[in-house]
């Protein structure tokens, strides 16, 4: 597909440079499971690792509930977890990449359990496996039901203070990229709570953090997730892809909260239905595997019964029953807070913004585009994905590229970037930003239309014209744009307007940078 117009523009633009000097071997930006677990692997190679939050909190990773798919039950293998993987993409899955992920799955998941990660067990000692939706096997490695990200990232953050080659900067955000003046990046700059800003150097800086559910109003994401990196990278001349995709997860517990606790998935393949309030289960109206459909049909068929005024619940109480508290205490948890008892009651739910499928388009090794830049985590585009993406493969594709990245860093000879500079818009005021994030959930959420996307475009070009080439809304008017030029239904890509798919292809999109000399004239 063809691009769109450069959308960055507007004024409230510091200007910050750094010295011909890396401070820093490796650079990594974000500690969530991609962050840590690949400051890690790269042992002995000194690194700095940046985050924005005490370690541990406010990452996406220590919230995943379902756990990390793996073939590793004898029946199943990697050439049946590429094919599931390509089946959920909707025709964008790169195949090369869905067989890789799937076969070094396995060792990963070792990797974590030699870390300390206590995976749910078998009687006789093997990994407990659970069946997901669209996957053809059970082949997801849980922890106490739906404590597989925080378990994980327990086990990372304490082998990462036990650790003497990493150094961690808590309480700052990047804000934008350094770059000497062969393009190359050179770093980032840093923003602390007090809006001080600052320079960290290196000779290799990669991003690792997260993705973009922060850019709506119900989302399971940290509301700090509102795709930086992407709008950092792209102004930097990143090659981006496919950032139209975003999965909206469909059993979001639907009590008011920012952000909406998630009912996992791990719950439908137990046996949970999904009923609306008459107690009517809906899901063979729209989808012959019912509760087990990919996430996108699960979560349009809920937006559907909402929107009709039927309501949508998560009924457990036969499936699970007596042994919710102990089987998921994730979940159990958030339901009790809010006065209802799964075991008793039906859990009412929502589609939420959960995953975003595009990102910085990266290579086999998580190279971006850009010289001295990689990349690895929910902020890339590696095309492990597609258009929708198997559940439980989130983890998967971190723990692979964050150690193929480090295979590739970990003995390098790394080039010494130039004297850099970079230009750093200012922060969205929060009022503007909650009026993004409604904006983005009503007309680039789980059904979009041509007319509320260009309502939405509009809306994104005015808070810009009030408040400057701010991130969120840079990332969001590449979202907006990508959405409304895929003129058909893919994945989580959904038109109403144009409801059926074409031909699978990808959208690729790359800033234009206008001649020095033409700016001037």
């Amino acid at each position: 597909m063809t691009g769109y117009p450069d959308p960055v523009t507007g004024g409230n633009i510091q200007t910050i440079t750094a010295p011909p000097a890396a401070a820093n071997d490796v650079l990594i930006v974000g500690a969530g499971l991609a962050g840590l677990f690949l400051a890690l692997e790269l042992a002995p190679r000194r690194c700095l690792v940046i985050s924005p939050a005490p370690l541990g909190q406010a990452a996406s990773s220590a919230w995943a509930q379902g756990g990390l798919a793996a073939a590793l039950d004898p029946l199943d293998s990697a050439e049946q977890h590429a094919r599931d993987t390509i089946n959920a993409g909707a025709g964008l899955v790169d195949p090369i990449i869905a067989r890789l992920i799937a076969e070094e799955g396995p060792a990963r998941v070792r990797d974590l359990i030699s870390l300390g990660v206590p995976f749910d067990r078998t009687p006789d000692g093997a990994l407990a496996l659970s069946l997901e939706a669209a996957h053809s096997r059970p082949r997801v490695a849980r922890v106490a039901g739906d404590l597989a990200g925080k378990a994980i990232m327990d086990a990372l953050v304490a082998a990462v203070a036990a650790s003497t080659h990493i150094t961690v900067i808590e309480g700052v955000r990047a804000v934008g990229l350094l770059q000497d003046d062969t393009n190359r990046v050179a770093g980032v700059v840093l923003r602390d709570a007090a809006g001080n800003l600052t320079t960290q150097t290196a000779r290799q800086t990669v991003l690792c953090t997260g993705g973009t559910g922060g850019l709506f109003q119900v989302t399971t994401n940290p509301r700090e997730a509102r795709g930086d990196a992407i709008a950092m990278a792209y102004e930097a001349g990143a090659l981006i892809a496919d950032v139209e995709f975003v999965q909206f997860h469909p059993t979001a517990i639907d009590i008011g909260r920012d952000p909406a606790p998630l009912a996992t998935e791990a719950l439908r393949g137990e046996g949970a239905t999904l009923r609306n309030r008459d107690g009517k289960r809906f899901m063979a109206n729209y989808h012959t595997l019912e509760e087990l459909a990919p996430r996108d049909e699960v979560a349009r068929a809920i937006h559907s019964e909402r929107a009709a005024g039927r309501g949508a619940f998560l009924d457990c109480r036969t499936a699970v029953g007596t042994h919710f508290p102990e089987h998921f205490p994730t979940v159990f948890g958030a339901c009790k807070s809010a006065g209802i008892d799964p075991r008793f009651d039906m859990i009412p739910i929502a589609p939420a913004a959960h995953y975003h499928m595009g990102g910085i388009v990266a290579d086999f090794w998580g190279r971006s585009t850009l010289n001295g830049l990689s990349v690895c985590g929910e902020c890339t585009s590696t095309g492990a994905h597609g258009a929708n993406r198997l559940a439980s493969n989130s983890l998967l594709e971190a723990v692979v590229f964050s150690h193929r990245i480090a295979a590739h860093l970990r003995d390098a000879e790394l080039d010494e970037p130039g004297a850099s500079i970079s230009t750093i818009p200012a922060s969205l005021p929060h009022d503007a930003l909650q009026t993004l994030r409604g904006e983005m959930s009503a007309k680039c959420g789980v059904v979009r239309d041509a007319s509320g996307l260009g309502d939405l475009i509009a809306t994104i070009e005015t808070l810009r014209d009030q408040h400057g080439p701010a991130r969120p809304l840079v990332t969001a008017g590449l979202m907006a744009r990508a959405a409304l030029a895929r003129e058909e239904s893919r994945g989580g890509h959904y038109r109403s307007d144009f409801p059926d798919t074409g031909e699978p292809e990808r959208q690729f999109l790359l800033r234009e940078f206008k001649d020095t000399a033409e700016e001037v004239a």
